[in-house]
């Protein structure tokens, strides 16, 4: 071994980030074990590493006693002392046995766990930055695909998209660009794993935070995301500023900032409503963009009744039932919706009590023919 370990150390610590002492401590360890393993010698050695000159030697230690049983690892009190005087029993002796041709197998063995402790530290490092980055928002190079995976490139690793995770709208090719969530960041023996995703419902979240500023500043709070990935999303949102309007906001000038967004997410539709800690008119909001006569509330079930006008019933349900399960996601509200004809045959519209909160429901600014609806 060369004295141009020293530098190659302090270079693996400067660049690397990896402690000079703590790669010194594993290569004191591997040329133990490969003196052990080489010599066929089971006994206890310490080996002396020079960095300065190279240089190193192999030291048996031996405990000092009255009577030896093992001589690999005892040393009788006389013969310690015939070294040096002042041994005394429980005392622990130093020899040295380094074998003439150990400096081959220690530069080999030294530059194994160099590279090895190197390999885990850089493994270590990416771990690092990606479990920070645990439902954020990265972009993505497709690299290649196979039955289970596509697997997307972030720079230093490559994540994993499952197929169930992927969008059935799109269609990916190597060498596409895309915004992917990183859903979860794991530790393996063969270093970090990333799982990414594209229909996971923090995506949206994300996009809308890149593209509108009252999001990212706290102006604008995304209060609850439904999606039904590659088709269509509700986002309820709030602000503390009575002068900022959420909706507006998310939307932006002309649909600017909404339509990045649907871009993004290759058409997928999106509806964007108004929060409100008032179940009714929350609910009410949520089933965006038909309109809703009256809301009754079962705050024991945490279930409403929603009445509708009688032509609004099938955009108030929407196509398979998707406008009303969105919007049961989105307030977290089990949603029964009526058609007006058939809550005054029952006897539940119109109630006295009825309040009437939704001439100024939020519907989303943004465009949808009412057949896909139906």
């Amino acid at each position: 071994m060369s004295s141009e370990l020293l530098d190659a150390l302090t270079i693996l610590e400067r660049e690397k980030g990896i402690s000079r002492d703590i790669l010194i401590d594993a290569i004191e360890a591997a040329l133990v074990s490969a003196y052990r393993r080489n010599f066929n010698q089971a006994q206890n050695v310490r080996i002396d590493l020079n960095l300065q000159s190279g240089s190193m030697r192999v030291f048996a230690r031996k405990e000092v006693v009255d009577e030896v049983f093992d001589p690999r690892l005892e040393i009788s009190l006389a013969d310690a002392q015939h070294i040096n005087p002042n041994y005394q029993v429980e005392d622990v002796v130093e020899m040295e046995v380094t074998p003439k041709d150990f400096g081959r197998i220690a530069a080999q063995t030294a530059k194994q766990v160099v590279t090895q402790r190197v390999r885990e530290a850089e493994r270590g490092i990416i771990y690092s930055e990606f479990i920070d980055r645990e439902e954020d928002i990265m972009t993505g190079i497709v690299q290649r695909l196979d039955s289970k995976f596509i697997y997307v490139s972030l720079g230093k690793i490559e994540a994993l998209l499952p197929l169930n995770e992927q969008m059935p709208n799109e269609r990916y090719k190597p060498h596409d660009r895309i915004k992917v969530f990183i859903t979860k960041v794991e530790k393996t023996t063969k270093g970090p794993q990333i799982f990414v995703s594209r229909t996971h419902p923090g995506l949206l979240k994300r996009l809308f935070e890149i593209e509108v500023p009252e999001i990212y500043d706290g102006t604008v709070e995304i209060k609850s995301v439904a999606r039904e990935a590659g088709d269509r999303s509700k986002i309820s949102v709030h602000s503390d500023n009575p002068e900022v309007d959420p909706v507006g906001s998310c939307v932006g000038p002309k649909g600017t900032r909404v339509q990045a967004v649907v871009n993004e997410l290759k058409g997928e539709k999106i509806d964007i409503v108004k929060w409100s800690d008032d179940p009714v008119v929350f609910v009410a909001n949520s089933l965006s963009p038909s309109k809703v006569l009256d809301v009754m509330v079962n705050e024991n079930e945490k279930a409403t009744t929603v009445v509708v006008p009688d032509y609004q019933l099938s955009l108030a349900i929407g196509k398979r039932g998707q406008n009303a399960r969105l919007a049961a996601k989105l307030t977290g509200w089990k949603i029964d919706i009526k058609a007006e004809t058939e809550a005054r045959e029952l006897g539940i519209y119109p109630r006295e009590e009825t309040i009437r909160l939704f001439d100024d429901q939020v519907d989303t600014d943004f465009d949808y023919e009412d057949d896909d609806l139906d």
